[in-house]
């Protein structure tokens, strides 16, 4: 049941996600520079690009893998509250031997802890804990971590995440794992769905009780978002902007996503690989300085605007044989509404309209009729059908007219003369047959006559 509900949760979010395609080719570029390699920015609401650079370019996801181990134990796990795991120190091998020990996370999880799904859930989004993505991962891949990577992998796939593979749970250095900017966007959305992930996600800070311990934690044992971008105490701090996972390799670079409103108007924003250090050589956190100016740019520069209103009247086309002035008023199907840059006079926008041609009533209101592309810089921002405004009745009078011009002007009516003329000269070749007939019939019978005469007489038998 859960492996149902489970694709089915797959199928609505990729419908979702796809409704709103038709406005995703028109993207704008900022003032600033973006460091980052790679980045994708949408608006979750109609889903529309605001920004993109190198979206499909592969990168190492680092810890953002975290997204989708969170998303496999979610959707395998009914009430994370009550499940407990209790840590083992053998899960943590691996990490002792790691080649490049400062991309290492801990969220100081000791062997023998015991700890509720929702706490170890909570320890890999905030603090990138690799420890806990080990835990989960061989918990929920019945002991075998490699099973539940490829629980991970199957669910990118389902989802839509093409450019995307996964090698472990925690995403430490691998050059075979790989994700895009995009597909990170189109995960996460995912990820939105799923119960508890957002408020696991978003979480400022985490308290920690555990269920049991073998050596104590020092003070309270709290947990912290990595993403300071949400935090009031911080230089990088942007009101409005919650979440979700940050990620670091040496080797790979700074990762964020992160999401972010203003007036009520929801952003997504993914960052891959951002430098670790400036031209001199100085440390910098490129990627929060990049999410920082790309979320005030779209917090200051965007606003919803009707592009193309439902009840504006594009054009006329004109109708065959209506009962009233021989043309139909066309409008949009439906309104476009959408993000746009406030600098950017909508009425720059081209539009294309295309209508439809040798229309005939009856025309019922509704109908398609023609489509209108609307076009900025040769960059296509949507196409909407054109719809008949009112209906429109057909006229008796003009449809039979208009019939019986069309039939004597239609190659019909000339096949049907031809057939007319072949069998009128059939039917007269046979009579002058028939008349020639019965003439030489009335010949030979009188010459018959006298000869019977001649040589009987008028004697009679």
């Amino acid at each position: 049941m859960k492996k149902i509900i489970s694709v089915f949760s797959a199928i609505l979010i990729c419908i979702y996600i796809s409704l709103f395609n038709y406005c995703e080719a028109i993207s704008f570029t900022p003032t600033f520079e973006v460091r980052s390699q790679s980045a994708y920015m949408i608006n979750l609401d109609t889903k529309s690009v605001v920004y993109e650079k190198n979206a499909d370019a592969q990168q190492m996801p680092a810890s953002l893998v975290d997204i989708m181990t969170a998303i496999v134990v979610l959707e395998n796990c009914q009430d994370t509250d009550s499940v407990t795991i209790t840590a083992d120190k053998k899960l943590y091998d691996e990490f002792d031997e790691y080649e490049y020990p400062d991309d290492l996370r801990y969220a100081d999880i000791l062997d023998g802890d015991t700890l509720t799904v929702t706490d170890y859930l909570h320890a890999l989004m905030l603090t990138s804990s690799c420890e806990a993505a080990n835990i989960l991962a061989y918990h929920f891949g019945n002991q075998n971590i490699s099973a539940f990577v490829d629980k991970m992998n199957k669910k990118a796939q389902e989802i839509g995440a093409a450019n995307t593979f996964f090698t472990n749970p925690h995403g430490l250095y691998d050059p075979k794992q790989v994700t895009t900017a995009k597909d990170m966007a189109i995960i996460t959305q995912y990820a939105l769905t799923v119960a508890r992930f957002e408020d696991i996600a978003t979480t400022e800070e985490y308290e920690v009780n555990p269920v049991g311990y073998v050596t104590a934690h020092e003070d309270d044992w709290m947990w912290s978002h990595s993403n300071i971008i949400m935090s009031a105490a911080s230089d990088y701090y942007v009101y409005g902007v919650k979440g979700i996972k940050t990620g670091n390799l040496q080797l790979g670079g700074r990762n964020i996503i992160t999401m972010g409103s203003s007036d009520g108007i929801k952003y997504l924003l993914v960052l891959l690989n951002a430098p670790f250090y400036d031209s001199e050589g100085n440390s910098r956190y490129y990627h929060l300085e990049d999410a920082c100016q790309l979320l005030e740019w779209v917090f200051d520069n965007f606003n919803y605007q009707v592009l193309l209103s439902d009840d504006e009247e594009i054009a006329e086309v004109k109708v065959e044989n209506s009962d009233g002035s021989g043309y139909v008023l066309v409008k949009p199907k439906e309104e476009l509404s959408t993000l746009w840059y406030n600098d950017i006079d909508a009425t720059s926008i081209q539009k294309n309209i295309k209508l439809a041609e040798d229309v005939k009533a009856p025309i019922k209101k509704g109908e398609k009729l023609g489509e209108i592309e609307l076009k900025l810089s040769d960059e296509q921002i949507a196409v909407i059908d054109l719809v008949a405004s009112t209906d429109v009745d057909r006229s008796f009078i003009k449809f039979n007219l208009s019939m019986t011009k069309k039939f004597f002007s239609s190659i019909w009516f000339l096949i049907a003369i031809i057939v007319t003329i072949f069998i009128s000269l059939i039917y007269l070749g046979l009579c002058i047959w028939a008349y020639n007939d019965a003439k030489h019939r009335a010949k030979g019978s009188f010459s018959n006559k006298k000869i019977v005469k001649k040589l009987y007489g008028n004697k009679r038998k």
